[in-house]
């Protein structure tokens, strides 16, 4: 299991946690949740240091570091830093990602390859550089944030899926290569959660329910699955599905353009 701090030990470390993309959306919700749960969160940002400072400014134990994942030596070199100056450090959680518009028909090139870059590259080489150099003892955890459309596709966001089931593809790989140590490698694929892009209040009330439940997910429920899983209590490769249902379903298009059919 995860280290987690002892009240009754007050020079026990904290557990740390990385949360990439922690400043803003579900990421920040992750980074809140461990903070409760008594783990010191370190908030990465690309663009967002206002927000990652205020946040963290609000958390009884967290820090900042920014580096742009589209640098994979900066991205590299960040982590392997922060593994040398945090001996607690435990869990990674690859939360950052771009999702910007193109589709099956057209797909564009360069929103091809930054969603590459940043969705699936960057997560897979700060996973190995996190891998081979935090020294935390006991178990340390990979968490990827994926998507439910790794299971229930539709021709929207043609380049970000790719991506994200690029980056899925990372998880057993990653789990088989060191199935005889102390690392576990894990997914969570949320649904929709969050508005995205151009959605009205009344759009993204109907969306986020096109679900076999018809219910909203929260980003708390996502957040609550990220720490259960950093616990490493379940076998590594596993990716677990929080989008009340939505992966089980076949969606022509993606849910944004499915609830402008029904306002």
């Amino acid at each position: 299991m995860a280290p987690s701090p002892d009240s009754s030990a007050p020079n026990t470390p904290r557990p740390a946690v990385l949360v990439t993309g922690g400043a803003t959306r579900i990421g920040a919700a992750i980074v809140q949740r461990f903070a409760a749960a008594g783990w010191h969160v370190v908030i990465h940002y690309r663009s967002s240091a206002g927000p990652a400072d205020a946040l963290a400014a609000t958390l009884p134990s967290a820090e900042t570091i920014g580096f742009d994942l589209c640098d994979d030596a900066a991205s590299v070199a960040a982590v392997t830093g922060l593994a040398a100056r945090l001996p607690g450090w435990c869990c990674l959680i690859n939360s950052a990602a771009v999702f910007d518009y193109d589709d099956a028909a057209a797909l564009d090139p360069a929103t091809y390859r930054e969603a590459m870059q940043v969705n699936a590259l960057a997560p897979a080489r700060i996973a190995q550089a996190f891998i081979a150099h935090s020294r935390s003892a006991g178990v340390r955890s990979v968490i990827q944030i994926t998507d439910m459309k790794i299971a229930n596709t539709n021709p929207d966001f043609f380049s970000y899926t790719m991506a994200k089931h690029a980056l899925s593809a990372t998880i057993g790989m990653l789990a088989k290569a060191h199935g005889a140590g102390d690392v576990r490698i894990y997914g969570l694929a949320p649904g929709a959660v969050l508005a995205s892009h151009d959605q009205s209040e009344d759009e993204t009330e109907i969306s986020h329910r096109l679900n076999l439940l018809g219910r909203k997910t929260g980003a708390d429920e996502i957040a609550e699955t990220a720490l259960f899983l950093a616990s490493g209590a379940l076998a590594s490769g596993q990716t677990i599905f929080v989008d009340s249902g939505q992966h089980l379903l076949d969606q022509p298009r993606d849910v944004i353009w499915l609830a402008r059919g029904q306002v």
